[in-house]
């Protein structure tokens, strides 16, 4: 999925200085074999069930933010157009982390064009960030020490490329600990549910259930791109 790479970084969220790798790619290199809680972690989310117009697909992962590492990249979509996309990176370090507050670390990015009127609103970061919220709790998800950057940009052409019209951007950057279930595997498919559900409110897309009264959406979006 092109429209989820390129992406730069402010380390907001835990994803600056990343280099990818696979996992197996890790092992070969003599790394000790994967612990059975990141192994199930994993697994628990290629058996997610999630909303059709979200497409999920793995990507390269960065070796340089825990031991182990899976990542995933999506794309909301409308039929041809692309509503939004975004990164989802699962984090395992089996000694622990002491910002995490746990072994497991959920880090994510996502990013949507809207209205530019709208990017302008003041209270566009703090309705962004209970959309993140609203997404966990609606599904009785536990999870501690979250963090994150909510970010609003205006892109405005010229010269050469002044047919161009204005664009607004929002990007969401965070990061959170997963609640550890048995044999210490967090409910990731649960998790990677929600981070689609964020991703398609992003999107503008309506709630596919009874969705957390606390959260606030968006009334206008902008025009969708052609993917």
């Amino acid at each position: 999925m092109a429209a989820a790479q390129g992406r730069s970084s402010d380390g907001a969220g835990g994803m600056d200085d990343v280099k990818d790798t696979q996992t197996e790619e890790r092992e070969g290199a003599g790394v000790p074999e994967v612990p059975p809680a990141f192994s199930g972690a994993v697994e628990a989310l290629r058996g997610a069930r999630l909303r059709p117009q979200v497409e999920v697909e793995p990507t390269p992962a960065p070796q340089r933010l825990a031991p182990y590492a899976h990542a995933l990249e999506a794309v909301v979509t409308e039929g041809e157009q692309e509503l939004a996309d975004g990164r989802l990176v699962l984090l395992h370090d089996p000694a622990g982390h002491d910002a995490w507050r746990g072994t497991f670390r959920l880090v994510t990015l996502v990013r949507a064009e809207l209205e530019a009127e709208m990017a302008a609103d003041p209270l566009l970061p703090e309705v962004c960030w209970s959309w993140l919220t609203g997404a966990l709790q609606s599904r009785g998800l536990t999870y501690g020490e979250p963090s994150g950057t909510v970010t609003r940009a205006s892109s405005h052409y010229f010269g050469g490329l002044s047919e161009r019209p204005a664009a607004s951007q929002i990007e969401i950057r965070a990061s959170w600990t997963p609640m550890e279930g048995r044999g210490g595997v967090p409910d990731t498919a649960a998790h990677l549910a929600s981070w689609c559900d964020l991703l398609a409110q992003v999107g503008g897309l309506p709630p596919a259930g009874a969705g957390d009264a606390s959260v606030v959406t968006l009334p206008q979006r902008r025009g969708p791109q052609s993917r």
